[in-house]
């Protein structure tokens, strides 16, 4: 019964994950770039990233935050989604792996189902409402 309400409408799912995961990345950049939110700024997240042992540190903080600050909009917009999905997705297995599974399950299960987005969103694509698609 379901699938004759919804099964025509599947096109649009990636529309509401991308809405939701763009916006999630975006707000953790904004905090790492700018502080925003409640966030450290760059100089904190550059602490962060050489106390974890990554050279040069503020290199590794500025590029992690500016994709997830500039992926979070392109995700938003639907702007070349499965390339943004790709390099999140990539940011997340670098987050989960050297900073969050030592910590055990409930430590990685937000980045991990961030994970599981962008990979969802690199298989599907941006779907309906999407400016540019690659």
């Amino acid at each position: 019964m379901l699938k004759g309400i919804f099964g025509g409408a599947s096109h649009w799912s990636p529309l509401f994950l991308r809405l939701a995961v763009g916006a999630v990345f975006f707000a953790h950049g904004a905090q790492k770039l700018f502080g925003m939110f409640g966030g450290s700024g760059l100089n904190g997240f550059a602490g962060t990233m050489g106390r974890m042992g990554l050279k040069p540190a503020l290199a590794w903080a500025i590029l992690v935050a500016l994709v997830e600050f500039l992926g979070g909009i392109a995700l938003v917009f639907g702007f070349l989604t499965r390339l943004w999905a790709l390099l999140l997705g990539i940011v997340m297995v670098v987050a989960i792996l050297g900073v969050h599974l030592s910590g055990g399950f409930f430590s990685f299960e937000f980045p991990l189902v961030l994970l599981a987005g962008c990979l969802s969103l690199l298989l599907s694509g941006g779907g309906r409402a999407a400016v540019k698609e690659c």
